[in-house]
């Protein structure tokens, strides 16, 4: 796994998470990264679109085989600016999950603080056996390339919140609504579900205030093993 102190630049002479002093930036009036970035996303998008068609097709009708519910599911979430966006998931969770989780909060108190502080579980009780798979492999992140192509998201950005989980980043969060979010980032390759709460929000403020193009191209590079390796998944 991938520790903060061992992510470092390619070049071997500063270290990924220098500069993580330098003061919070004005709010600017594009997404960071500005039309490189986009560039560079619509440009990898449309490649990986092409060569995983036979991919999401395939899980498209794996799920509509393994379960009648729909095979998309659209949370909202805060995007640039505070402003909210559907992300895109193939649904990896029963259809009523949110009454799942909420009866499950109320009969496991340990698993209640857990989900309180970090917004996660690792035995969730609302996802199916197909949607653990999904989920073990970043598969069910495939539709959020819509989402990239849209604008709302970009490949590489702050991994992606509800309003109830940025409140808890204080005053890191002018640094979440400076950016896009990412399909996937600096928490994605360091370890996933295995940092803190506190080491992603830090790792989505450094990203933000150092961002290059260079570092986008190494994160979608360092992806690649950590999906396949399947890093930190729950």
């Amino acid at each position: 796994m991938l520790r903060v102190q061992d992510l470092v630049a390619g070049n071997g002479k500063a270290p990924l998470l220098s500069g993580l002093a330098r003061p919070a930036p004005a709010a600017p009036a594009a997404p960071v990264g500005g039309w490189g970035k986009r560039t560079l996303d619509l440009g990898l998008v449309l490649l990986g679109l092409l060569l995983l068609w036979p991919l999401i097709l395939g899980l498209v009708v794996l799920l509509k085989l393994t379960d009648p519910g729909p095979v998309l599911y659209g949370h909202r979430r805060v995007g640039f600016g505070g402003r909210e966006f559907r992300c895109w998931k193939f649904r990896t969770m029963v259809v009523d999950g949110d009454a799942v989780l909420e009866r499950h909060l109320q009969e496991n108190p340990a698993d209640a603080a857990i989900w309180k502080e970090q917004r996660k579980l690792v035995n969730d009780p609302r996802v199916t056996p197909l949607g653990a798979v999904l989920r073990k492999l970043s598969l069910d992140e495939l539709p959020q390339l819509l989402n990239v192509l849209k604008g709302e998201m970009s490949l590489v950005g702050p991994r992606p919140v509800v309003q109830a989980e940025l409140d808890h980043y204080g005053p890191s969060a002018r640094h979440y609504l400076a950016a896009r979010p990412g399909l996937t980032g600096l928490w994605q390759i360091s370890g996933r579900s295995d940092t803190t709460y506190a080491e992603r929000v830090r790792l989505d403020r450094f990203y933000v205030m150092s961002w290059n193009l260079w570092r986008d191209l190494r994160i979608v590079f360092l992806t690649i093993p950590a999906v396949a390796l399947s890093r930190g998944a729950h």
